[in-house]
């Protein structure tokens, strides 16, 4: 027997968890980010000579985005969670937003230097190592710090961008956080190392 419940929508439309409400509603965005990963792609492949000649850096891009998307999803996650629940409100009085956000930042702070450890340690045991281990720890806290305050920022943006359109923020929100910390977690890596390297 079908739930009725879902029949339709806020608005009396379709039903928002159809396949062809969810299909129309993650097309257009699944296409654009498609074109942001090939940014990414572009962005690696421009700063390809940097990244060989130091092997730590290069160990460092795969972890940094990843950790920087698994950073922004979780969020995404609380706050959709809130969403349903009606418990989330974007003003500053709202201590609940402001508080997954700060635990966000909070956790680069503390992963961070513990992914530069392990890139360079990677690279010392296979004998490629040619940066000291303080720099590649210095490059992965600040480029992972920068990184999550932008990725919450684009969480943030995000989500309110998908209550504000009556979209459902598990379809839209994680999907674009981690397509964009990708393309900035190579941009934002990379200025770092040039800056510190």
């Amino acid at each position: 027997m079908t739930d009725r419940s879902h029949a339709t929508d806020h608005a009396g439309g379709a039903d928002p968890w159809s396949v062809r409400s969810i299909t129309r509603t993650l097309l257009p965005v699944l296409l654009v980010l498609t074109g942001l990963e090939l940014l990414s792609g572009l962005a690696l492949g421009a700063f390809e000579a940097t990244l060989l000649r130091y092997p730590s850096l290069l160990v460092l891009v795969p972890v940094t985005i990843g950790t920087a998307g698994n950073l922004g999803s979780v969020l995404s996650a609380r706050l959709s969670t809130d969403m349903h629940l009606g418990l989330l409100t974007f003003s500053a009085e709202n201590d609940r937003l402001g508080g997954n956000a700060l635990a966000s930042v909070l956790l680069a702070l503390t992963v961070f230097p513990l992914v530069g450890v392990g890139a360079w340690a990677v690279t010392w045991v296979t004998g490629t190592a040619r940066l000291a281990p303080g720099t590649v720890v210095t490059v992965a806290f600040v480029s992972g710090l920068a990184l999550a305050v932008f990725v919450v920022g684009v969480t943030l943006v995000t989500t309110y961008a998908a209550v504000r359109f009556e979209l459902d923020p598990d379809d839209v929100v994680i999907p674009t956080v981690t397509n964009v910390s990708d393309v900035l977690g190579v941009v934002v890596l990379v200025v770092a190392s040039q800056v510190l390297v």
